[in-house]
């Protein structure tokens, strides 16, 4: 099995996937990403992994090792998901500051044989994040530079350009988006190695 599938299209989990060596390319899945009545935040990930994993599945033939994510920030049991407006985005990052949240990510591993799904593995993680108590100025600063928006809860941990977060308690590289402690374990527990670069 040659192909190694990044069902994403974010440079985030491009570069901790980079990161571990492995060579894969990216087919993004476009699905509905809406949350559905009564569901839970655990639900919701991983829900949106699998689907996400198995949307990009039919758009392939062969053989393939399809992996997908979601990650979404969840305070108060309440799913923050992408801000689209800057008013949006204040909301959030207010609502966030100097308080705590969970950042949880659902994955889905899939292997495809010949077209059909022959093994399939979903798992969540999850990290809690407790937010600096940062200004009014450096939480505009980061809107008006135009980051917040394609990011869940409108910050990214890694960032230089507005450092929100106080500490965690959990795997860092899931709250980035990818939780990659995970990803080897479970390529350890399919007894297969992808392709390396």
């Amino acid at each position: 099995m040659s192909r190694f599938i990044l069902a994403s299209g974010s440079p985030r989990r491009k570069q901790l996937l980079a990161e571990l060596g492995i060579r894969f390319e990216v087919i993004k899945p476009d699905i509905d990403e809406g949350v559905r009545p009564d569901e839970s935040p655990a639900s919701y990930v991983q829900r949106l992994s699998a689907e996400k994993a198995l949307a990009v599945a039919h758009l392939i033939t062969g053989s393939a090792f399809i992996l997908a994510a979601d990650t979404t920030v969840i305070h108060r049991d309440e799913i923050l998901g992408k801000p689209q407006t800057p008013t949006e985005a204040l909301h959030m990052l207010q609502r966030l500051r100097g308080d705590q949240h969970r950042v949880c990510t659902g994955m889905t591993v899939l292997v495809l044989q010949d077209g059909v799904p022959s093994q399939t593995i979903t798992t969540m993680d999850c990290t809690e994040v407790i937010m600096r108590a940062y200004g009014d100025a450096d939480m505009q600063a980061w809107i008006d530079s135009g980051e917040a928006y394609d990011k869940a809860g409108g910050y990214a941990i890694q960032s230089t350009l507005f450092p929100c977060v106080e500490r965690i308690d959990g795997s860092y590289n899931n709250v980035v988006g990818l939780p990659t402690e995970t990803l080897q374990s479970v390529l350890a527990r399919l007894s297969w190695q992808p392709p390396r670069a």
